[in-house]
Protein backbone atom coordinates (compact mmCIF):
# COMPACT_ATOMS: atom_id res chain seq x y z
CA UNK A 1 0.00 0.00 0.00
CA UNK A 2 1.56 3.43 -0.52
CA UNK A 3 0.86 6.42 1.27
CA UNK A 4 0.66 10.06 0.29
CA UNK A 5 0.64 13.20 2.49
CA UNK A 6 -0.33 15.17 -0.04
CA UNK A 7 -2.51 15.07 -3.39
CA UNK A 8 0.72 15.14 -5.80
CA UNK A 9 -0.04 11.46 -5.82
CA UNK A 10 1.63 9.01 -9.10
CA UNK A 11 -0.16 8.49 -12.12
CA UNK A 12 -0.29 4.85 -11.15
CA UNK A 13 -3.06 5.83 -8.81
CA UNK A 14 -5.09 8.71 -11.08
CA UNK A 15 -8.17 7.53 -12.63
CA UNK A 16 -9.08 5.41 -9.49
CA UNK A 17 -11.95 4.47 -6.76
CA UNK A 18 -12.05 7.07 -4.02
CA UNK A 19 -13.37 6.59 -0.19
CA UNK A 20 -13.51 9.48 1.06
CA UNK A 21 -13.86 10.27 5.32
CA UNK A 22 -12.26 10.14 8.83
CA UNK A 23 -12.70 6.10 9.62
CA UNK A 24 -12.15 6.99 12.60
CA UNK A 25 -11.82 3.13 14.32
CA UNK A 26 -12.57 1.46 11.30
CA UNK A 27 -15.77 -0.68 12.66
CA UNK A 28 -17.52 -2.29 10.55
CA UNK A 29 -20.02 0.09 8.72
CA UNK A 30 -16.29 1.49 7.79
CA UNK A 31 -15.82 -1.78 6.36
CA UNK A 32 -18.72 -1.91 4.45
CA UNK A 33 -18.19 1.03 3.05
CA UNK A 34 -14.67 -0.29 1.58
CA UNK A 35 -15.87 -3.66 0.64
CA UNK A 36 -18.08 -2.03 -1.95
CA UNK A 37 -15.73 0.43 -3.02
CA UNK A 38 -13.20 -2.44 -3.34
CA UNK A 39 -15.51 -4.52 -5.70
CA UNK A 40 -16.81 -1.76 -7.55
CA UNK A 41 -13.29 -0.79 -8.59
CA UNK A 42 -12.43 -4.16 -9.42
CA UNK A 43 -15.16 -4.23 -11.83
CA UNK A 44 -14.00 -1.19 -13.13
CA UNK A 45 -10.58 -2.02 -12.93
CA UNK A 46 -9.41 0.72 -11.16
CA UNK A 47 -6.68 1.25 -8.11
CA UNK A 48 -8.68 1.43 -4.92
CA UNK A 49 -7.83 4.08 -2.11
CA UNK A 50 -9.01 6.22 0.67
CA UNK A 51 -8.72 9.92 1.48
CA UNK A 52 -8.16 10.61 5.11
CA UNK A 53 -7.87 14.09 6.93
CA UNK A 54 -5.15 14.27 10.06
CA UNK A 55 -6.28 15.61 12.78
CA UNK A 56 -10.13 15.06 12.89
CA UNK A 57 -11.61 18.33 11.07
CA UNK A 58 -13.97 18.31 15.34
CA UNK A 59 -10.18 18.08 16.66
CA UNK A 60 -9.06 20.90 14.70
CA UNK A 61 -12.13 22.91 15.09
CA UNK A 62 -12.37 22.51 18.96
CA UNK A 63 -9.29 22.70 20.39
CA UNK A 64 -10.49 22.00 23.41
CA UNK A 65 -11.13 18.53 22.25
CA UNK A 66 -8.43 16.16 23.43
CA UNK A 67 -9.49 12.54 24.23
CA UNK A 68 -11.61 11.89 20.90
CA UNK A 69 -10.08 9.31 18.67
CA UNK A 70 -10.63 5.60 18.78
CA UNK A 71 -7.70 4.97 16.42
CA UNK A 72 -4.11 6.23 16.32
CA UNK A 73 -2.91 7.59 12.68
CA UNK A 74 -0.57 4.28 13.07
CA UNK A 75 -3.28 2.22 13.52
CA UNK A 76 -5.34 3.93 10.23
CA UNK A 77 -2.87 2.82 8.63
CA UNK A 78 -2.27 -0.65 9.48
CA UNK A 79 -5.98 -1.46 9.28
CA UNK A 80 -5.89 0.29 5.60
CA UNK A 81 -3.02 -2.38 5.11
CA UNK A 82 -5.24 -5.32 6.21
CA UNK A 83 -8.21 -4.21 4.11
CA UNK A 84 -5.93 -5.01 1.00
CA UNK A 85 -6.27 -1.09 -0.23
CA UNK A 86 -3.91 0.09 -2.63
CA UNK A 87 -3.12 3.80 -1.66
CA UNK A 88 -4.23 5.88 1.25
CA UNK A 89 -4.08 9.90 1.03
CA UNK A 90 -3.28 11.38 4.69
CA UNK A 91 -4.19 15.31 4.26
CA UNK A 92 -2.99 17.32 6.48
CA UNK A 93 -6.32 19.31 7.77
CA UNK A 94 -4.87 22.97 9.04
CA UNK A 95 -6.05 26.48 9.01
CA UNK A 96 -5.27 26.64 5.17
CA UNK A 97 -6.84 23.28 3.67
CA UNK A 98 -10.18 24.31 6.05
CA UNK A 99 -10.99 27.48 4.04
CA UNK A 100 -11.03 25.50 0.59
CA UNK A 101 -14.47 26.00 -0.78
CA UNK A 102 -16.57 22.82 -2.30
CA UNK A 103 -16.57 23.39 -5.35
CA UNK A 104 -12.70 23.27 -5.65
CA UNK A 105 -12.77 20.74 -3.36
CA UNK A 106 -14.36 19.10 -6.35
CA UNK A 107 -12.42 20.69 -9.37
CA UNK A 108 -8.98 21.38 -8.05
CA UNK A 109 -8.40 18.81 -5.73
CA UNK A 110 -10.65 15.03 -7.21
CA UNK A 111 -10.95 16.32 -10.81
CA UNK A 112 -7.54 18.06 -11.75
CA UNK A 113 -4.73 16.65 -8.78
CA UNK A 114 -6.77 12.86 -8.44
CA UNK A 115 -8.72 12.33 -11.46
CA UNK A 116 -10.89 10.52 -9.44
CA UNK A 117 -13.26 8.05 -11.21
CA UNK A 118 -15.36 6.83 -8.64
CA UNK A 119 -15.95 8.94 -5.41
CA UNK A 120 -17.54 6.93 -1.90
CA UNK A 121 -19.03 8.84 0.77
CA UNK A 122 -21.33 8.36 3.82
CA UNK A 123 -24.93 9.84 3.09
CA UNK A 124 -24.39 12.43 5.39
CA UNK A 125 -20.68 13.68 4.19
CA UNK A 126 -19.62 17.05 4.21
CA UNK A 127 -16.71 19.44 3.00
CA UNK A 128 -15.80 22.06 2.15
CA UNK A 129 -15.19 25.52 3.75
CA UNK A 130 -18.32 25.81 6.32
CA UNK A 131 -19.73 22.32 5.43
CA UNK A 132 -21.43 23.69 2.79
CA UNK A 133 -20.58 20.32 0.40
CA UNK A 134 -22.97 17.61 0.27
CA UNK A 135 -23.52 14.46 -1.77
CA UNK A 136 -26.08 16.38 -3.37
CA UNK A 137 -23.43 19.02 -5.33
CA UNK A 138 -20.96 16.00 -5.40
CA UNK A 139 -23.91 14.29 -8.18
CA UNK A 140 -24.51 18.03 -9.68
CA UNK A 141 -20.91 18.34 -10.90
CA UNK A 142 -20.66 14.68 -12.00
CA UNK A 143 -21.08 15.00 -15.89
CA UNK A 144 -19.09 18.10 -16.15
CA UNK A 145 -15.71 16.43 -14.20
CA UNK A 146 -16.23 12.66 -15.12
CA UNK A 147 -16.72 10.73 -12.13
CA UNK A 148 -19.73 8.93 -10.53
CA UNK A 149 -20.93 9.05 -6.75
CA UNK A 150 -21.38 5.88 -4.64
CA UNK A 151 -23.23 5.86 -1.28
CA UNK A 152 -23.26 3.23 0.97
CA UNK A 153 -26.23 2.37 3.30
CA UNK A 154 -25.35 3.02 6.84
CA UNK A 155 -24.78 -0.76 8.82
CA UNK A 156 -27.62 -1.52 11.10
CA UNK A 157 -27.07 -4.28 13.69
CA UNK A 158 -29.40 -4.76 16.27
CA UNK A 159 -31.91 -1.60 15.41
CA UNK A 160 -28.68 0.72 16.20
CA UNK A 161 -26.72 2.55 13.50
CA UNK A 162 -23.32 1.28 13.37
CA UNK A 163 -20.83 4.83 13.99
CA UNK A 164 -17.60 6.01 15.58
CA UNK A 165 -20.25 8.08 17.50
CA UNK A 166 -21.85 5.49 19.05
CA UNK A 167 -18.60 3.34 19.59
CA UNK A 168 -17.06 6.11 21.58
CA UNK A 169 -19.86 6.81 23.46
CA UNK A 170 -20.20 3.35 24.50
CA UNK A 171 -16.04 3.39 25.28
CA UNK A 172 -16.52 6.04 28.30
CA UNK A 173 -19.76 3.56 29.16
CA UNK A 174 -17.01 0.85 29.44
CA UNK A 175 -19.41 -1.19 27.39
CA UNK A 176 -16.11 -2.46 25.38
CA UNK A 177 -17.71 -6.26 24.77
CA UNK A 178 -20.31 -4.26 22.82
CA UNK A 179 -17.71 -2.35 21.43
CA UNK A 180 -15.70 -4.98 19.91
CA UNK A 181 -18.24 -6.45 18.43
CA UNK A 182 -19.09 -3.26 16.27
CA UNK A 183 -15.49 -2.76 15.51
CA UNK A 184 -15.02 -6.01 14.19
CA UNK A 185 -11.74 -6.91 16.58
CA UNK A 186 -10.52 -5.82 20.27
CA UNK A 187 -11.01 -2.05 20.87
CA UNK A 188 -6.51 -1.50 20.88
CA UNK A 189 -4.76 0.86 22.73
CA UNK A 190 -1.33 1.41 21.65
CA UNK A 191 1.60 3.18 23.45
CA UNK A 192 4.94 3.51 24.87
CA UNK A 193 5.70 2.16 28.54
CA UNK A 194 6.30 4.88 30.60
CA UNK A 195 8.07 4.68 34.09
CA UNK A 196 6.04 4.79 36.83
CA UNK A 197 6.68 4.52 40.82
CA UNK A 198 6.68 0.76 40.36
CA UNK A 199 4.00 0.68 43.15
CA UNK A 200 2.60 -2.37 41.79
CA UNK A 201 5.82 -4.25 41.64
CA UNK A 202 5.99 -3.32 45.29
CA UNK A 203 2.80 -4.68 46.34
CA UNK A 204 3.67 -7.82 44.09
CA UNK A 205 1.69 -7.11 40.69
CA UNK A 206 4.21 -5.55 37.95
CA UNK A 207 2.30 -2.89 35.59
CA UNK A 208 3.22 -1.27 32.15
CA UNK A 209 1.83 2.12 32.67
CA UNK A 210 0.82 3.91 29.22
CA UNK A 211 -0.38 7.49 29.23
CA UNK A 212 -3.55 7.72 26.79
CA UNK A 213 -2.60 10.36 24.85
CA UNK A 214 -5.92 11.57 22.40
CA UNK A 215 -7.84 8.32 22.37
CA UNK A 216 -11.66 8.16 23.97
CA UNK A 217 -11.05 7.64 27.89
CA UNK A 218 -12.90 4.30 29.20
CA UNK A 219 -14.88 4.05 31.97
CA UNK A 220 -12.70 3.90 34.75
CA UNK A 221 -12.03 0.86 36.06
CA UNK A 222 -10.52 -3.04 35.51
CA UNK A 223 -10.79 -4.87 32.03
CA UNK A 224 -9.88 -8.39 31.21
CA UNK A 225 -7.18 -7.65 28.54
CA UNK A 226 -4.57 -9.28 26.59
CA UNK A 227 -1.64 -7.52 25.56
CA UNK A 228 0.66 -7.67 22.80
CA UNK A 229 4.50 -7.61 22.95
CA UNK A 230 6.60 -7.50 19.68
CA UNK A 231 2.76 -10.10 18.24
CA UNK A 232 3.16 -12.45 20.99
CA UNK A 233 0.00 -12.01 22.78
CA UNK A 234 -0.25 -12.68 26.75
CA UNK A 235 -3.34 -12.93 29.01
CA UNK A 236 -3.69 -9.73 31.80
CA UNK A 237 -5.79 -6.64 33.39
CA UNK A 238 -5.81 -3.55 32.86
CA UNK A 239 -6.27 -0.67 35.31
CA UNK A 240 -7.73 2.91 33.90
CA UNK A 241 -7.75 5.58 36.78
CA UNK A 242 -7.02 7.80 39.00
CA UNK A 243 -4.84 5.94 41.50
CA UNK A 244 -7.19 6.99 44.80
CA UNK A 245 -5.71 4.35 47.02
CA UNK A 246 -2.91 6.25 47.07
CA UNK A 247 -4.31 9.83 46.39
CA UNK A 248 -3.04 10.37 43.10
CA UNK A 249 -5.05 12.68 40.00
CA UNK A 250 -3.67 11.56 37.20
CA UNK A 251 -5.11 9.30 34.42
CA UNK A 252 -3.21 6.26 33.77
CA UNK A 253 -3.46 2.70 32.32
CA UNK A 254 -1.40 0.27 34.19
CA UNK A 255 -1.45 -3.19 32.75
CA UNK A 256 -0.55 -6.26 34.58
CA UNK A 257 0.49 -9.06 32.53
CA UNK A 258 0.36 -12.91 33.77
CA UNK A 259 3.02 -14.42 34.48
CA UNK A 260 5.38 -11.99 33.02
CA UNK A 261 7.93 -9.86 34.76
CA UNK A 262 10.33 -8.54 32.14
CA UNK A 263 11.18 -4.82 31.73
CA UNK A 264 9.20 -3.06 29.27
CA UNK A 265 10.18 0.31 29.89
CA UNK A 266 9.91 2.79 26.59
CA UNK A 267 8.93 -0.61 24.77
CA UNK A 268 5.99 -0.03 22.53
CA UNK A 269 3.19 -2.34 23.38
CA UNK A 270 -0.94 -2.89 22.36
CA UNK A 271 -3.80 -3.25 24.71
CA UNK A 272 -6.86 -4.95 23.89
CA UNK A 273 -9.70 -4.97 26.34
CA UNK A 274 -11.66 -7.16 25.94
CA UNK A 275 -14.39 -6.82 28.87
CA UNK A 276 -14.80 -4.99 31.93
CA UNK A 277 -15.01 -6.62 35.36
CA UNK A 278 -15.53 -3.77 37.92
CA UNK A 279 -15.12 -0.02 38.45
CA UNK A 280 -12.32 2.01 40.03
CA UNK A 281 -12.53 2.09 43.72
CA UNK A 282 -10.65 3.10 46.91
CA UNK A 283 -9.26 0.76 49.29
CA UNK A 284 -8.85 1.35 52.79
CA UNK A 285 -5.03 -0.02 53.04
CA UNK A 286 -2.86 -1.89 50.62
CA UNK A 287 -4.28 -5.38 52.27
CA UNK A 288 -7.22 -4.91 50.65
CA UNK A 289 -6.41 -3.76 47.17
CA UNK A 290 -4.26 -7.07 46.85
CA UNK A 291 -7.40 -8.87 47.73
CA UNK A 292 -9.31 -7.15 45.06
CA UNK A 293 -6.31 -7.48 42.33
CA UNK A 294 -6.29 -11.41 43.14
CA UNK A 295 -10.43 -11.29 42.28
CA UNK A 296 -9.88 -9.29 39.31
CA UNK A 297 -6.82 -11.59 37.95
CA UNK A 298 -9.19 -14.58 38.78
CA UNK A 299 -12.27 -13.35 37.62
CA UNK A 300 -10.12 -11.79 34.08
Amino acid sequence: MKIYKNFNISNKFKNAAIAIGNFDGFHLGHQKVIKKGKNFAKKYRLKFGLLVFHPLPVMFFNKKINNFRIDTLKQKIEHSKKLGIDFIIIKKFDKKFSKTSAENFISQILHKKLKAKLIFISQNFKFGKNRIGNINLLKKKEILFNYKTKTVDPLIKNKLLISSTLIRKNIKKGKIAFVNKMLGRPWTIEGIVKRGEKRGRKIGFPTCNLELGDYVIPKTGVYASKIILNENSKKGIVNVGYKPTFGKNKLLLEAHIFGFKKNLYDKTIKIMLLKFIRKEKKFKNITELKKQINKDIKGA
